[in-house]
């Protein structure tokens, strides 16, 4: 149902006429091949639950007379079965609430599209065929486990899993050290960019770490206190201890499973909540006036020219400006080697990149009020790059003096960069005097007595003024840039809506199925207990704080990986142009509370089937 309608919202032609369309159509695709992906091995782990629950079903029908070849005919006809049923009400479902989804997605970019209902032939042939694939796999693991195991085995096949899993120290080592790796990586990243392209890796490492330190370190936690004989040998301690010792092995992946699922929930919905509801603050970011004008063209006649336009474009629409900014500038790319700047070349690793932005200081002195002067050795410098100090600035091997260092940035100044990679501003008396390669821009920002209506009218009218008068300008406005960032950030948002929901649900079956799994586990021990001598009072309290160690141990290991991945998620947010990190850090404790709330209504009602199984 969900692969059907990200499928279909991603091809559906009604979003062509939504700004960034093809970013948004991108986004979208990419969640179409995280489902399918996910449903692959979501399917693969359901299917080896049920099949091991069953082995002993099949082995009793294989030691009753029935061959190999009639079992797989039986797997064979469960699997068409189960597979049309499976398909035919995913798909009817998906067809039924793909318009509301779409409606819904609609909805967060504030777009209208006429109102119809339709069916997606490619988006049902691509499902079909996704998905025809995942259960024939599943069917081909079946049939050759069948093939493999002889009747005593698949009698057995339920009850694997009891003898006492071994220590591994190297598997535990290894976890540890990709659990700290992983950790050092968030914590330790510097820039937006390098969070970026280490991202992927800090992932993979904290994943392995996961898998490892569940399957190994718990086993090896749990071996521990088995050793510390005062704890050990007191019935509630002796009983838990020993029972999740011989669990623990198969119970691992399923609780890294929860853990991993968990935690990409909560960074998924963390996230696009911030970039969603922080959106008018990266607005005024990216565009501190109405309408903004930048221009290529920086000689004192192109400016004027450039003024003129402007002026004659408001005067014929009767729309007086008010708040008008402009000023020059002229950035650099550059490296820093041995305190001084140079110029980068072809080769230069971006990672390494500075910017140096170099402004007129009456620029500075008409935006900020003041009346500074300068010599032509001396600037004002402003930068966030903390290890950066010196009285002096040599760029290309000329030196400058620091006269003085701002504490802040200029607020009207276009300040998206400085947070992404490392940026010098810096004000001079000449900015021709600094730099030979530097990209020269003239900008100019005004606001408007006019509707959004208006905004989008004189920016167009400018443009297309500026092509007839062959100008290297460009006029953008903060009314078309909001439609590009609703279709970004509201195609994002609603992405992590999907999966988040996708993943909970995951996580939720999850849970299901090992409590489930575990009630089977312990009905014989419990029983076995009691004929011991242990009451059933004694019993479901061990039970109770057995369960919800294992069932609340994920959880605490989520909450731990996105307080260590805080950093490197903040500084991949500033890339997308988030720096309200207090926002962030409101959106990542209500998610998780609201998560938290969910996890131990689940664990409520699961624990419920798991107490009915055992008793």
């Amino acid at each position: 149902m969900m692969f059907y309608i990200m499928y279909a919202i991603s091809t559906n032609k009604g979003l062509d006429g939504v700004s960034g369309a093809a970013s948004l159509k991108s986004i979208l695709f990419l969640g179409t091949i995280v489902i399918g992906i996910f449903s692959a091995i979501f399917l693969f782990y359901t299917n080896s639950f049920l099949i091991k629950r069953r082995k002993k079903e099949i082995g009793l029908y294989n030691v009753l007379g029935l061959e190999k070849k009639h079992i797989a005919k039986i797997l064979c006809y469960e699997c068409i079965f189960t597979s049309a049923v499976s398909l035919t009400v995913g798909l009817i479902f998906g067809i039924i609430l793909n318009k509301l989804m779409f409606l819904l997605l609609i909805k967060m970019l504030n777009f209208k599209v006429p109102f119809g209902f339709s069916v997606s032939i490619p988006s049902l042939i691509k499902t079909l065929i996704v998905f025809c694939s995942i259960f024939f796999a599943t069917l081909l693991s079946n049939l050759f486990q069948i093939k493999i195991l002889k009747p005593i085995e698949l009698l057995k096949g339920s009850a694997q899993g009891e003898k006492e899993p071994k220590t591994k120290w190297i598997m535990t080592i290894i976890g540890v050290a990709a659990l700290c790796s992983g950790y050092g990586i968030a914590l330790n990243v510097k820039s937006p960019l390098s969070a970026l392209n280490l991202f992927f890796a800090a992932v993979i490492l904290v994943m392995i770490g996961t898998y490892a330190i569940f399957t190994a370190g718990s086993i090896a936690i749990l071996k521990f206190l088995r050793r510390q004989k005062n704890f050990y040998y007191k019935t509630g301690n002796f009983i838990s201890i020993s029972g999740m010792m011989y669990r623990m092995k198969q119970n691992a992946v399923g609780l890294a499973n929860i853990c991993i699922l968990s935690t990409a929930v909560l960074v998924m919905l963390s996230t696009t909540i911030s970039l969603y509801v922080g959106m008018e603050d990266m607005l005024k970011l990216r565009y501190p006036r109405d309408i903004i004008i930048t221009s290529k063209e920086t000689n004192k006649n192109q400016i004027q020219r450039l003024d003129e336009i402007l002026n004659a474009e408001l005067k014929n629409n009767k729309i007086d400006m008010k708040d008008k900014l402009y000023y020059t500038d002229n950035s650099l790319e550059a490296v820093k080697k041995g305190g001084k700047f140079l110029s980068v070349s072809k080769n230069t690793d971006k990672l390494k990149v500075s910017v140096i932005e170099v402004i007129p200081i009456s620029d500075y002195n008409r935006l900020e009020g003041k009346n500074i002067t300068l010599h032509d050795d001396e600037v004002i410098l402003f930068s966030k790059v903390k290890d950066y100090i010196g009285n002096t600035i040599n760029i290309d091997n000329k030196t400058f003096k620091v006269k003085q260092r701002l504490d802040k940035p200029i607020s009207d100044l276009n300040n998206a960069m400085t947070d992404i990679v490392d940026t010098y501003v810096i004000f001079v008396n000449n900015i021709d005097t600094v730099g030979k390669n530097g990209f020269k821009e003239y900008t100019i920002g005004v606001n408007i007595n006019g509707t959004n209506k208006d905004i989008l009218s004189i920016s167009d009218k400018l443009n297309k003024n500026f092509v007839q008068n062959k100008m290297k300008a460009n006029a953008e406005s903060a009314v078309s840039g909001r439609e590009g960032f609703l279709s970004l950030y509201g195609g994002l948002f609603f992405l992590g809506i999907f999966l988040g929901t996708l993943f909970l649900m995951a996580t939720v079956l999850i849970i299901y199925y090992k409590q489930i799994s575990e009630g089977y586990e312990d009905k014989e021990r419990f029983e076995i207990m009691q004929k011991v001598g242990m009451d059933k009072k004694e019993i479901r309290k061990t039970i109770r704080s057995q369960v919800l160690m294992v069932f609340f141990l994920p959880l605490v290991f989520t909450v731990i990986h996105i307080a260590f991945a805080f950093p490197m998620i903040t500084k991949m947010l500033a890339l997308l142009g988030l720096k309200n990190i207090n926002l962030f850090i409101l959106s990542t404790i209500m998610t998780i509370l609201v998560f938290a709330a969910i996890y131990t209504i689940v664990f409520s009602l699961t624990a419920r089937a798991y107490y009915k199984i055992v008793e």
